[in-house]
C-alpha cells in the first residue's frame, strides 16, 4: 500500500476534551464506554409527552448549561480541556486553524462567532477558520481535513471541535421520521432494535505534527495513520444496501495510513441501531476484511452515549482513542441476540481487554456521505 505521510509530518493527537452524558473529560467518556453503561434517560429539558420516543443521552445536572449561547460555552469547555492537555499558551494560537462542526440552523452563525470569540480571547487563535455542517460526518470530514493539513505540512496544529445538543425541533423530526429507538434504548447490530437516540455532547481535538509535539514535550496521545471519505448518493436518508461508500472510505484509509485490512484490532461502528443501516455498515466491514472479520472486534460506542449528530464523529474518535489507551475495548451495549445479517464478532457482556496497534472509527450520514478515520496506538 501506498500515501503514508513522511515521518516528519505524521500527524498525532495531543490533546482531547469532551463533555457528554458520561460527564465531563475523556476519562468518564472512556469509563462508560468500555463497561456499557449506558447513559439514556427521560429528556427533561423540553416537553416530549407527545413524541413515541421519551429518552435521550443528555449532559448530567453536574454539567450545567450557560442560559446565554449555551451551546459555544460547552464547545469552549471541551476545546479548553484540549488545548489544556496538549499543554498550548496563547502563543501557540496565533497560526492554528479552528475547524467547527455544528447543526446547521438560524444560530449556527451565533454559536460559531460565540466560539470565535471565546477561543480567540483565550487561546490566540485568529476565530473559526471554518464550519463543517455536514449531518453526522461533519466533525470526521474536519477531523480528515485537519489531519491533511498536517500532514501536508502547512500548519503544525489543528484544533478540532464540535457540539451539538438536543432541542426540540430536530428530536420531533427524528420522532416524527421513526428514527428513534421506540423502546428507549439504542442497540446497535442486535435483534429487536428499533433505532436510534440523541444525544448530547461537545468534544475537542487538538491535531499535531509528530515534530512539533516533540518540541514541545507534549505526549501524542494517539497518530492519526489514515482517513478516507467516500459518497454512494444512493438515496437522502437510506443507506446504500451493500455499503459501497463505507467500503470505499475504509480502503482509502487504509491505503493513506499503509495499513493492511488484517492490521486493523478494532472497530468503533456507525452503528446507529437503524435496521437497514447497521446492515449495510456490516456488510461493508465484511467486504474490506474478508476472512479477518471473525476476529476483528466491533462495537458502536453510541450504544452508551447516544448519537450527537454532526458532534458524533468526533464523541466517538475520543472514545476509540482512550479505549486504545486502556487496553480495552469498548461493549456494544443494548444486546438482545444476533441478527443473521450482521456476521461481526461484537464486543458484548463486558470489555475486552485487547491491544490493538490500530483502529478505526466509522460515520455515515444522511445523503451517503461515509468516512473513516485510522487510527494507530500511541
Amino acid at each position: 500500500m501506498t500515501g503514508t505521510p513522511p515521518a516528519g509530518t505524521r500527524p498525532v493527537v495531543t490533546g482531547l476534551g469532551v463533555l457528554s452524558a458520561a460527564g465531563r473529560g475523556p476519562d468518564p467518556l472512556t469509563e462508560a464506554a468500555v463497561h456499557g453503561k449506558a447513559a439514556f434517560g427521560p429528556v427533561t429539558r423540553f416537553d416530549v409527552s407527545a413524541r413515541r420516543t421519551t429518552r435521550a443521552a443528555l449532559l448530567p445536572p453536574g454539567v450545567p448549561l450557560a442560559h446565554t449561547f449555551p451551546l459555544a460555552r460547552a464547545v469552549l469547555d471541551a476545546i479548553g480541556q484540549a488545548c489544556r492537555q496538549a499543554g498550548l499558551t496563547g502563543d501557540d494560537g496565533g497560526r492554528m486553524p479552528v475547524l467547527l462542526a455544528l447543526h446547521s440552523d438560524e444560530r449556527t452563525r451565533s454559536t460559531a462567532d460565540a466560539v470565535a470569540a471565546g477561543v480567540s480571547a483565550v487561546w490566540g487563535t485568529r476565530g473559526v477558520t471554518r464550519v463543517y455542517t455536514g449531518a453526522c460526518v461533519a466533525a470526521s470530514t474536519a477531523v480528515a481535513d485537519a489531519a491533511a493539513l498536517v500532514a501536508a505540512g502547512r500548519h503544525e496544529r489543528v484544533l478540532v471541535a464540535a457540539g451539538h445538543l438536543v432541542e426540540p425541533g430536530v428530536f420531533a423530526v427524528f420522532d416524527a421520521g421513526r428514527a428513534l429507538a421506540r423502546d428507549g434504548e439504542l442497540r446497535p447490530f442486535s435483534a429487536g432494535r428499533t433505532g436510534t437516540l440523541l444525544a448530547d455532547a461537545t468534544a475537542a481535538v487538538v491535531v499535531e505534527a509528530a515534530p512539533a509535539a516533540e518540541r514541545r514535550g507534549a505526549p501524542a496521545l494517539a497518530r492519526l495513520a489514515g482517513w478516507g471519505r467516500a459518497g454512494d448518493a444512493h438515496h437522502v436518508c437510506r443507506p446504500e444496501p451493500a455499503g459501497d461508500g463505507a467500503v470505499r472510505a475504509i480502503e482509502a484509509a487504509l491505503t493513506r495510513g499503509g495499513v493492511a485490512p488484517e492490521e486493523v484490532g478494532y472497530v468503533n461502528a456507525n452503528g446507529t441501531g437503524s435496521t437497514l443501516a447497521d446492515r449495510a455498515e456490516a456488510s461493508a466491514l465484511r467486504r474490506v476484511f474478508g476472512r479477518h472479520t471473525a476476529e476483528l472486534p466491533v462495537s458502536s460506542s453510541k450504544s452508551v452515549h447516544g448519537h450527537a449528530l454532526e458532534a458524533s464523529a468526533l464523541l466517538e474518535l475520543v472514545a476509540t482513542i482512550g479505549a486504545l489507551g486502556r487496553g480495552l475495548l469498548p461493549v456494544n451495549a443494548g444486546w438482545l441476540g444476533p441478527d443473521p445479517d450482521v456476521g461481526l464478532d461484537l464486543v458484548l457482556d463486558g470489555p475486552r481487554a485487547a491491544g490493538p496497534r490500530y483502529a478505526l472509527s466509522l460515520n455515515s450520514a444522511f445523503g451517503g456521505a461515509n468516512t473513516a478515520l485510522l487510527v494507530a496506538a500511541a
